[in-house]
C-alpha cells in the first residue's frame, strides 16, 4: 500500500495545489515583515492579529526565501522544512511534502511491551543511508526501535544535535528530506519502530534569531535554563510551534514516538501533560510512543494517556557505580548506597522519590507504575559523551561483570535500552563534537567543556578533546570492524540470545507485569522477582567480587533463561557466584 503523507501547519512556508504558497511568520516585535523570495525584489507581507505576518505569492517546491524582519536583518523560517547547503544562518527552502511515496503507510507501529530501543547518532553512522543500512542487521540482533538523536538543522557539519535552531529541517549533512523518509519507510518495512529525539526546552546559539523579532518565545521571568531564557510553552503560538513540530514528524515523516530532551528545564508538567493529549488524539489508531527525559522524576507525568516511559537515570547511575567505582560529579549522589538504589529501581522505578538530593527533594512516589514506564540502560550518548575523554564501559570495568549487567538489563521488565556499538562491546569513543562557524562560540564551548570537567577529577584521563575539532568526530563514529573480533563475536552473540528470550519469554506478559519483591543479598549482589502472566519471573546478580549468600530453591519446572550450569549448581547450593546473573521463570504456585 502506498500513501502521502502532509501535516498542514499554520506556521511557515505550505505549498499550494497552485504552484503557490502561503507564508506566515509570528513577529509580534515587528510592525512589517518582508518576504524575500530568491531572483525577485522583497514583497510586504500583511499584518494579522496577534503578531502575525502572512502573504501568498507564486513559489515552487525548491524556491529559496527568507524574512526581512528589520532594516538590516534577514532571518530564516523558524519553522523551514529544508534549509539551502544546510546553512542556519542561510535561506529556506519551499517543500513539497507530499511528493515522496511511502511503501509501508498502512504500518500501524508495535505495542510497547516489545521495545527495545537502539539510540544511534546519524552522523556516526553515516547519514541516513548509512543507518537505512544498518537496520536489517540490528533487526535480526532482536532491536525493535531505533532513536535517533535530534536532527534539526544545526550549524556546520557535526553537531550532537542539540544545537539545533531551526527544529522542522532535517540536518541536511545527513541526507535530504525524502532520505529521511525513506529511512522510516524501510524501518516499517522491516517491523521497525522509529523514535525521534526532539529538544523543546532550548535553542542553538548559533542562528537563533527569534529573540530578534519574537521576544515573548522566552520567559522574561522564572529559573533559566543552563542553554539561557527558558522557552515560554504556556504562551499559545510558542507552545503551539512544538505541538506542531511533534505532530510534523508523527505525520509527515511517519515516526512512532519521540524522546523530549530534558524537559525538567521547561519548567511546566501542566503543557508536557497537553502535548501528549493532543499528540494522542491526532495519532489515534497508531502505536505512537512517548518518552521523556526529566530530571525531575515526575511521576504523575507517566502512565496510560500520557507518556509512556522516563529514560531511567537512577538505574544507569546505581548500575555505573556498582561496576566501576566512581564517585565524581553525579555519580556522588548514588556512591554510598548504589546497591540499595538499584534495588529500589527494580521495586519501585525511581530511586529518588521525593528524598533530597544536594539539598533538594527530588522526584515523586512511583512505586505504582509499570516497569514499561521505565527505559534502563547502561550507556547512552549522555553518559559517555559526557566523561572527558568518552570512555565507554568496555574499558572500564571486566567483561564477566558488564555480562551480569546485561543480562539485568535485557531479562528485567524495564524497556531496555542500548547505545549503538554497545552490541558488540565498542572501544571507541564516542565524544562531545561540535562544529561552530563562529571562533567566538568554538572558544567558549572548548573552554566549557574544560571547566566542567573540574569537578570530574579523574573521570577520563588525558586533556579534553577539543568539540570544534575534525578529528574528535572521527573517533566518535561507528567501526563495524570491530564486530567481528572475537570479543566482538561473543558480546553479539550473548546480546542476540538474551534478547531473543525477552522476545519469547518475557514480552508477552509485560503489559501486566509486577514487582513482587527486590532485596540486596551482598555488598553488590541482589535478588529481584516478578509476576508475569501465570509466571514469576526471578532475576540473581552479583555484581561484586566475592560470592553472596543466598537462599534459593529452584524447581525441576524451572525454565533457565540466563546462566552457566556451574552457576545454576552453585545457587542450588546457596551461593551466587561472582560477575553473575541467573535468570528463570518458574510457574505460578
Amino acid at each position: 500500500m502506498s500513501a502521502r503523507f502532509h501535516h498542514a501547519m499554520p506556521y511557515g512556508a505550505e505549498l499550494h495545489g497552485d504552484g503557490r504558497t502561503r507564508f506566515r511568520l509570528w513577529a509580534p516585535d515587528v510592525a512589517q515583515v518582508q518576504l524575500e523570495l530568491e531572483s525577485m525584489a522583497t514583497q510586504p507581507m500583511r499584518a494579522l492579529d496577534d503578531g502575525w505576518h502572512e502573504c501568498i505569492r507564486e513559489a515552487p517546491a525548491g524556491t529559496r526565501y527568507r524574512f526581512h524582519v528589520g532594516k538590516d536583518l534577514r532571518v530564516p523560517d523558524p519553522a523551514s522544512r529544508l534549509q539551502e547547503a544546510g546553512d542556519v544562518l542561510g535561506a529556506s527552502v519551499v517543500v513539497d511534502p507530499v511528493a515522496f511515496d511511502w511503501r509501508h503507510a498502512d504500518w500501524r507501529g508495535r505495542p510497547w511491551r516489545e521495545a527495545v530501543v537502539y539510540e544511534l547518532h546519524v552522523g556516526a553512522c553515516g547519514g541516513f543511508r548509512g543507518v537505512q543500512a544498518m537496520l536489517p542487521r540490528l533487526q535480526a540482533l532482536g532491536v525493535t526501535a531505533i532513536e535517533l538523536m535530534p536532527i534539526a538543522q544545526f550549524p556546520g557539519d557535526r553537531n550532537w544535535g542539540y544545537d539545533g535552531v531551526l527544529p522542522f529541517a532535517p540536518a541536511a549533512a545527513y541526507g535530504s528530506p525524502d532520505e529521511l523518509k525513506a529511512l522510516v519507510d524501510a524501518a516499517h518495512g522491516l517491523g521497525l519502530t522509529m523514535i525521534l529525539d526532539v529538544v523543546y526546552n532550548h535553542f542553538g546559539p548559533d542562528g537563533n534569531y527569534l529573540g530578534a523579532y519574537a521576544s515573548p518565545f522566552f520567559r522574561s521571568e522564572g529559573p533559566p535554563t543552563p542553554w539561557g531564557a527558558a522557552i515560554d510553552v504556556a504562551l499559545p503560538p510558542v507552545g503551539d510551534f512544538f505541538v506542531h513540530n511533534a505532530l510534523y514528524w508523527l505525520q509527515e515523516y511517519r515516526f512512532d514516538g519521540l524522546r523530549l530532551d530534558a524537559v525538567h528545564a521547561l519548567h511546566n508538567p501542566a503543557w508536557l501533560l497537553s502535548l501528549a493529549a493532543r499528540v494522542r488524539a491526532a495519532t489515534d489508531g497508531r502505536q505512537v510512543h512517548l518518552i521523556l527525559e526529566n530530571e525531575a522524576n515526575l511521576a504523575h507525568l507517566l502512565g496510560p494517556d500520557r507518556f509512556d516511559a522516563q529514560w531511567n537515570d537512577d538505574f544507569h547511575n546505581a548500575v555505573h557505580v556498582l561496576l566501576t567505582g566512581e564517585r565524581a560529579g553525579y555519580y556522588g549522589a548514588y556512591a554510598d548506597d548504589p546497591l540499595d538504589k538499584l534495588v529500589r529501581c527494580l521495586a519501585e522505578g525511581f530511586a529518588w522519590q521525593g528524598e533530597p538530593m544536594r539539598g533538594k527533594p527530588r522526584g515523586e512516589p512511583s512505586a505504582h507504575l509499570a516497569p514499561l514506564c521505565f527505559v534502563d540502560f547502561l550507556q547512552n550518548h549522555d553518559q559517555i559523551g559526557n566523561r572527558a575523554r568518552g570512555e565507554r564501559l568496555t574499558a572500564l570495568t571486566d567483561a564477566d561483570k558488564l555480562e551480569a549487567a546485561y543480562a539485568l538489563l535485557l531479562l528485567t521488565p524495564s524497556v531496555p535500552m542500548l547505545f549503538m556499538g554497545e552490541e558488540w562491546g565498542s572501544r571507541r569513543p564516542f565524544l562531545y563534537f561540535t562544529d561552530h562557524q563562529s571562533e567566538q562560540l568554538r572558544t567558549a564551548v572548548r573552554e566549557g567543556r574544560r571547566k566542567e570537567f573540574a569537578e570530574f577529577e579523574g573521570h577520563g584521563a588525558g586533556d579534553v578533546p577539543d568539540p570544534n575539532a575534525p578529528a574528535t568526530f572521527e573517533e566518535s563514529t561507528l567501526d563495524p570492524t570491530e564486530a567481528a573480533s572475537a570479543e566482538g563475536v561473543a558480546r553479539l552473540t550473548l546480546v542476540r540470545l538474551l534478547l531473543a528470550q525477552r522476545r519469547e519469554h518475557l514480552a508477552p506478559w509485560l503489559e501486566q507485569a509486577r514487582p513482587l519483591d527486590a532485596r540486596a543479598i551482598g555488598e553488590r549482589a541482589l535478588q529481584a522477582h516478578w509476576q508475569l502472566g501465570d509466571a514469576r519471573l526471578h532475576v540473581y546478580c552479583n555484581l561484586g567480587e566475592r560470592a553472596a549468600h543466598v537462599d534459593a530453591k529452584p524447581t525441576p519446572a524451572a525454565r533457565w533463561l540466563h546462566g552457566e550450569a556451574s552457576a545454576i549448581a552453585a545457587l542450588a547450593e546457596g551461593r551466587l557466584d561472582p560477575a553473575r546473573t541467573l535468570v528463570f521463570l518458574e510457574p505460578s504456585a
